[in-house]
């Protein structure tokens, strides 16, 4: 498998020229699902803080970490625990991750957070929050600007229920330095997938390791069709695919922008317009650490075709489908 690099776009948050931008976005998700996002409003202190208090939580012993083991997708999950592509290796990703759930909203969302002792980290959740705010204020942007892309009115999301309490998920990640070898199999940081959700924003410490394949093309994997009645148009069929990675080109000068990727669900509301990439982590033999937020719409959005991108020639793939219940499956498949 051949590895080249490419130059992803920037696209600047701040700009005023909302419709150039739309135009921008969309090529970039045309093409590649992957896009640089500067000029967010995330502030780089908060940043910093950020990802300080990321690396003073993995550096605690593994039975702290335990103490807060990972359910209703809130908590830790230790070293080699998750699994995104068993076709590619049996023994688990080379990856420690905490996870983070919306900070605030209706009902129970906030409540099922789990934090760390302030005891032993005092700054860790008050930065977590801050953090996750401003995060999803600018993911907010995005997702008007997205729309705008997609020849609707840029409040689209929020008029179909989308941002209306919305589903936002902060997943801290360690990928260690010093891993050994196997002559069995490859060992994967973060074995090739796709996100599952709107779109995911990532910051990472600048070291190296993230691949996408922007050859590669989304489509429906049998293994999930009728399992739930619906054809999720969710699987990625890269266990039977050898296409070219691509080493994303650092243009951005500092760590501060966001690296930007469509997720299925988007993928799936824009009829495959827009692509959700296929990417893997690769080890590198640095310690590595990153922070991905996933923009989820609230669970009852109902998502299906947009109108703007099918026609009689090319007609909805997939059928609507309530947020909630895309998600819950997807999970199933992933860690049943």
């Amino acid at each position: 498998m051949t590895v080249s690099t490419a130059k992803l776009p920037v696209i600047d948050l701040s700009s005023p020229d909302r419709l150039s931008t739309a135009n921008s976005i969309r090529q970039a998700c045309v093409d590649y699902g992957f896009f640089y996002l500067a000029n967010h409003g995330v502030e780089e202190e908060l940043i910093e803080m950020a990802f300080e208090e990321s690396r003073k939580f993995f550096s605690l012993p593994l039975d702290e970490k335990m103490k807060l083991p990972r359910k209703e997708h809130r908590g830790y999950s230790p070293l080699y625990a998750e699994n995104l592509d068993p076709d590619s290796s049996s023994k688990g990703d080379s990856k420690e991750a905490f996870y983070v759930g919306p900070v605030r909203g209706s009902g129970n969302k906030a409540e099922l957070n789990q934090w760390p002792s302030p005891e032993v980290l005092p700054s860790w959740r008050s930065t977590m929050e801050s953090y996750h705010g401003k995060v999803m204020s600018a993911a907010r942007r995005l997702i008007s600007l997205i729309a705008l892309a997609l020849k609707l009115d840029e409040d689209y999301f929020v008029k179909v229920g989308a941002l209306d309490d919305p589903e936002g998920f902060l997943r801290l990640l360690h990928y260690p330095g010093e891993l050994g070898s196997s002559d069995e199999e490859p060992i994967y940081g973060a074995s090739a997938h796709s996100d599952y959700g709107m779109t995911t924003l990532l910051l990472t410490d600048g070291v190296a390791g993230l691949q996408a394949c922007p050859s590669y093309r989304a489509l429906p994997d049998s293994r999930f069709v009728g399992r739930s009645g619906d054809n999720l148009g969710s699987g990625k069929m890269y266990h039977r695919y050898m296409g070219e990675f691509t080493i994303a080109k650092r243009i951005c000068a500092s760590v501060l922008c966001f690296i930007v990727n469509i997720g299925d669900m988007m993928e799936r509301w824009t009829n495959c317009l827009f692509r959700s990439t296929l990417h893997r982590v690769m080890p590198t033999g640095q310690e590595r650490y990153s922070m991905a937020f996933f923009m989820d719409p609230n669970p009852d959005c109902i998502v299906e075709c947009l109108e703007s991108c099918c026609s009689e020639s090319c007609p909805p793939r997939f059928p609507a489908i309530r947020s909630g219940d895309y998600f819950t499956e997807r999970f199933r498949l992933t860690y049943d």
